[in-house]
């Protein structure tokens, strides 16, 4: 038994206005078009949804269950003629942005939350990886955008150069190391190396170098990292965004070493050439490019 829209809609207009007069005026009909619709919904329903017993017509217990059923496939069916008009206006179904777990997350959640509140009908997912598992990421699942430090090039990419990430060599105040001055790379070895785990699986994608030693750390994110190097477990790399107040309490210390405590990576927001983005594409392009420009 298929029950109509029309008519879920002509019983809701009756209840809400009190009459079937007032919900012919409502629904620009005629009363005996609103009586035949409410008859059509008790013939298919095999029960009344109505009791005329008395002057005023009441909904029986069928009449308001339907109601309550009928009200929610209404506003659904509202909602699914919203997302067709927005489609036809260039909103793309889904839009995925892959980011290296480098960079700071705040500005990527502020923009998305922008974007939220515009209400678009797109639907955003956002993925963290971290150096070559964001490429790869990107690629395997057809994503639309990527945040990346550094990438294989394609020409059937575009990249756009960001702001500079500026990169901190730190080590725990605890830690044997904050002690010692001009240090060079085979004093390093001595000491156990925390890096975050390339989040790919191939050996073709490039990563950030570690220092050769024997004694390395593999993690699975900069969270962990920056908790190990806390505890005083070893020494690494990470995002001066992500540090800046533990540097400033002195929690955590620049490592003296010869070669340099300091680099910069310029992030690159890559997207493709020949698969134009859509509206929320361009949006969240443009808003990323603000936020990081």
């Amino acid at each position: 038994m298929a029950v109509d829209l029309e008519s879920l809609r002509v019983l809701s207009a009756v209840v809400e206005t009190g009459s079937f007069a007032k919900a012919a005026d409502r629904l620009h009909k005629t009363q005996s078009s609103v009586s035949y619709q409410i008859s059509k919904l008790e013939q298919q329903l095999g029960a009344q949804v109505f009791d005329r017993s008395s002057y005023r017509a009441k909904l029986t217990p069928v009449g308001l269950r339907i109601l309550e059923e009928g009200r929610r496939l209404l506003q659904q069916a509202a909602y699914v003629a919203r997302l067709v008009d927005q489609f036809s206006e260039g909103w793309e179904p889904k839009l995925e942005l892959v980011v290296d777990g480098m960079l700071p997350t705040a500005p990527v959640l502020g923009v998305l939350k922008e974007m939220t509140d515009l209400a678009i009908p797109t639907r955003i997912q956002f993925c963290t990886e971290f150096l070559g598992g964001v490429q790869q990421r990107f690629e395997q699942q057809q994503a639309d955008l990527m945040l990346v430090l550094d990438y294989q090039t394609d020409p059937a990419y575009s990249a756009i150069s960001l702001q500079a990430l500026e990169v901190v060599l730190v080590v725990s105040r605890e830690h044997p190391l904050a002690a010692r001055q001009a240090l060079d790379t085979r004093e390093l070895h001595a000491f156990v190396e925390l890096t975050v785990h390339d989040s790919s699986y191939s050996s073709a994608y490039g990563g950030l170098q570690t220092f050769g030693g024997e004694r390395v750390f593999y993690l699975s994110d900069f969270r962990t990292k920056k908790e190990a190097l806390l505890q005083g477990l070893g020494f690494g790399w990470m995002p001066l965004e992500q540090i800046r107040h533990e540097l400033l309490n002195g929690q955590l210390q620049e490592v003296d070493y010869q070669g340099g405590s300091r680099f910069s990576y310029s992030p690159l927001l890559v997207f493709r050439k020949n698969e134009p983005l859509g509206r929320a594409g361009e949006m969240l392009k443009e808003k990323l490019q603000q936020v990081f420009g």
